[in-house]
């Protein structure tokens, strides 16, 4: 593991960052193959930099801008410092983001679809990636106009990291396929709802409470095989009836995004199948 790890270089929402800590004293002390199938930011894969790992989502555009930033990182530096050079205005912002959904309603998957993604993370409301009925993306101006869309260093080392990563785009139980005993899988799993209201659509399919039923399914069956399994969630009732009989510990988060700063702190768990409870699994800022 690399100490001085890397950071993703996108904010997403779910992302790991603050729990960093947390979930890298509950790794393994030996496993084979790192899997990620909800990977979003990659906040832990990135820290960890394991030897042998599978990266998958099933935002499209996502995985898209980790393609090109494996494969094409010269023309994305140069195109998001061509954008850094215009002061972020409203009208700009808005531009910006009507040339990145007309990429999307012709499916023009390039490198300046890449680069316009990391841009608008940076320049959008609290760094959400939503999108409406039709796919496009609707988030609004975060109102900042002098904001750097990248940390060179810290994109070029993303960069040479990718180039021994298999990454895909299809559906969490497809993307493990190959999976073998003593391997690790992290399920960043998207949110199971709070509420009725909550955010919890990252893609215009969802994540609905099937997909969640069939993935705990997942859960047992790989630890049935001998496969190293963590999983983060929202602390509800669903998920701890879902997962009971495993390893489940709450901590305390921060909710990055969420319109009210009141409603940013909360309860999570993580869940394991292995291993033994940590002592203290509070976290605090």
């Amino acid at each position: 593991m690399n100490t001085a790890g890397m950071v993703p270089f996108v904010k997403w929402a779910g992302g790991k960052r603050q729990m960093l800590e947390q979930l890298n004293i509950r790794m393994p002390d030996e496993y084979g193959t790192y899997y990620e199938p909800f990977v979003g930011g990659g906040a832990l894969v990135l820290y960890l930099e394991p030897k042998r790992a599978f990266l998958n989502d099933i935002n499209r555009e996502l995985i898209h801008t980790y393609t090109e930033i494996r494969d094409h990182l010269d023309t994305i530096l140069v195109l998001l410092d061509t954008m850094d050079k215009v002061t972020c205005t409203k009208e700009y912002y808005y531009e910006m983001r009507s040339r990145y959904n007309e990429k999307l309603r012709l499916q023009d998957y390039d490198t300046e679809m890449a680069a316009l993604f990391i841009y608008l993370n940076k320049h959008c409301f609290n760094g959400l990636y939503r999108v409406n009925t039709q796919g496009q993306f609707n988030v609004p101006w975060n109102q900042k106009q002098q904001v750097r869309s990248m940390d060179m260093e810290n994109i070029k080392r993303i960069s040479a990291f990718l180039k021994s990563v298999t990454i895909t785009c299809q559906d969490f139980e497809a993307s493990l396929k190959g999976i073998k005993k003593g391997d690790f899988v992290y399920f960043d799993s998207p949110y199971a709802p709070l509420n009725p209201t909550s955010f919890d659509s990252y893609t215009k399919e969802g994540f609905a409470e099937e997909e969640h039923r069939r993935l705990a399914g997942l859960f047992r069956r790989l630890t049935e095989e001998g496969v190293y399994c963590m999983l983060t969630n929202h602390n509800t009732e669903l998920i701890r009836e879902l997962y009971d009989g495993f390893l489940i510990e709450e901590i305390d988060v921060r909710r990055a995004i969420n319109s009210d700063p009141k409603k940013r702190k909360g309860k999570e768990v993580i869940i394991r199948n292995y291993g033994e409870a940590v002592k203290d699994t509070e976290h605090r800022e």
